[in-house]
């Protein structure tokens, strides 16, 4: 059975692409990266993608009448493709509810710090670390977890540390954290994957839905 997964991008999709990478290279074994949606044309994930041999799509939230009506079109799109997982690599929307209750448990995220610290609306990207080295933080990280209706909130799946160096920059520690990132986000899909595998249930509607 091999579990389909969708990836929902607004950046450049390094994310995406070190999960890509594991599943071509039979790191996250029985799995296939069936669908990619950016909110944004032009942006270096949807490259990747093509690099990649994923198929891509480009939603633009403006043409729905709201929010809701968005998420359900991501949640249409993925069906159509048997999506089961879906992984957050710099989506910068919010993810409303109407997709986080077709896909229970089964939506995850990377953010670039040590959750709770550093998070919350705004905090994406070098504003993250703009304010680790702001609060003159010892260390950073990075965190995979489980999305819910709040930003960067959810159960804490895997963590990585890495130092703050003295004379670090935003730019710096970024490189620090992104490596650590392109590491442990496949570790996680991989184990969900398998379990999702074990429960013999891909429809995204766990026993929860």
């Amino acid at each position: 059975m091999t579990i389909g997964i969708g990836v929902l991008v607004s950046g450049s999709g390094s994310n995406f692409e070190a999960i890509a990478r594991a599943v071509q290279d039979g790191r996250i074994p029985e799995a296939e990266v069936r669908l990619v949606i950016s909110n944004r044309p032009g942006v270096g994930a949807l490259d990747r993608a093509k690099d990649l041999g994923v198929e891509s799509l480009v939603l633009d939230p403006a043409l729905f009448p709201d929010r809701k009506a968005y998420s359900m079109k991501i949640a249409s799109e993925f069906r159509k493709k048997g999506v089961s997982l879906v992984c957050l690599a710099g989506f910068l929307l919010k993810v409303e509810s109407g997709l986080i209750q077709q896909y229970p448990g089964r939506i995850l995220n990377i953010h670039p710090s040590l959750l709770p610290k550093h998070a919350g609306r705004g905090m994406f990207g070098h504003r993250v670390h703009e304010s680790v080295l702001g609060e003159r933080e010892t260390e950073s990280g990075c965190t995979v977890h489980v999305v819910d209706e709040e930003y960067d909130h959810g159960p804490v799946l895997m963590q990585a540390r890495v130092p703050v160096l003295p004379g670090d920059t935003p730019e710096t520690l970024a490189a620090r954290v992104l490596k650590e990132e392109h590491r442990i986000y496949p570790l996680v899909v991989g184990r969900l994957v398998e379990q999702i595998r074990k429960e013999g249930n891909t429809s995204g509607r766990s026993g929860r839905g």
